[in-house]
C-alpha cells in the first residue's frame, strides 16, 4: 500500500554542527510525518526547492544538512530563521557513498557489486547510515567489512539496529539536537 505525501509547513532556526549547517525539523511538524526513521522529502527553503532525506534524532522528530548548494541558492548562514515546507516522497534520491565504502565495493565479489545495485535507495541509505553511526575508524572498517560478508550472504538491508534512532556520532555525541532557543551565532 502506498503512503499518502504528507506536507509540513514551519520556520526553524538553522546552526552550525562540525562544518555543517543544520535544519531541526520542530517535533510537532516531525510528528505529522509517515516514519520515526529515514524519510524523503521534496520541499523548499526560503522558496529555493530541494530534495533530500530526512533524519531521525532519535527524539521522534528529524533533522537535515543543508547543502552548500541550497545555502548558496537561500542565502542563508548559522542562525537565520527559515521558512520550510517539505512534502514526503516515495522516490528517494540516490546516496552519496562514502570514498571507503566504494572502494570496498569496487573490489567486492560480481554479487555484492549485483546486489547493491539491485537494492533500493533507501536500503542503499541505510546501510551507509548504519555503516556512518560511529566515530571510530576501527569499528568503521569492520561495519564496511560486514557489510560486504551481508550483501555476499542473503541480507538486503542492515539488520539490528533502531531505524528511529540517531545515527550521526556528532549528533549522538551530545544525545539530542539543538533546540532553536540554544542556537548560539
Amino acid at each position: 500500500m502506498k503512503s499518502v505525501p504528507v506536507t509540513i509547513r514551519f520556520k526553524s532556526t538553522l546552526y552550525t554542527l562540525k562544518d555543517w549547517l543544520i535544519l531541526p525539523v520542530p517535533k510537532d511538524e516531525s510528528v505529522k510525518l509517515s516514519s520515526r526513521g529515514q524519510i524523503s522529502i521534496i520541499g523548499t527553503l526560503n522558496g529555493h526547492e530541494f530534495s533530500t532525506v530526512l533524519e531521525p534524532d532519535g527524539r521522534w522528530s528529524h533533522w537535515m544538512r543543508v547543502s552548500d548548494e541550497l545555502q548558496k541558492a537561500a542565502g542563508v548562514k548559522s542562525g537565520d530563521e527559515v521558512t520550510v515546507e517539505m512534502t514526503t516522497s516515495s522516490i528517494w534520491p540516490e546516496p552519496v557513498v562514502p570514498k571507503d565504502l566504494k572502494e570496498a565495493l569496487d573490489v567486492a565479489p560480481q554479487k555484492v557489486k549485483d546486489k547493491w545495485k539491485d537494492i533500493t535507495p533507501m536500503a542503499r541509505w541505510e546501510w551507509i547510515r548504519w555503516m556512518n553511526a560511529t566515530l571510530s575508524q576501527e569499528t568503521r572498517k569492520v561495519r564496511i567489512e560486514k557489510t560486504i560478508s551481508k550483501l555476499n550472504g542473503k541480507h538486503r538491508r542492515p539488520c539490528c539496529f533502531n531505524l528511529a534512532a540517531c545515527t550521526e556520532p556528532y549528533l549522538m555525541k551530545s544525545g539530542r539536537l539543538m533546540e532553536p532557543e540554544e542556537v548560539k551565532v
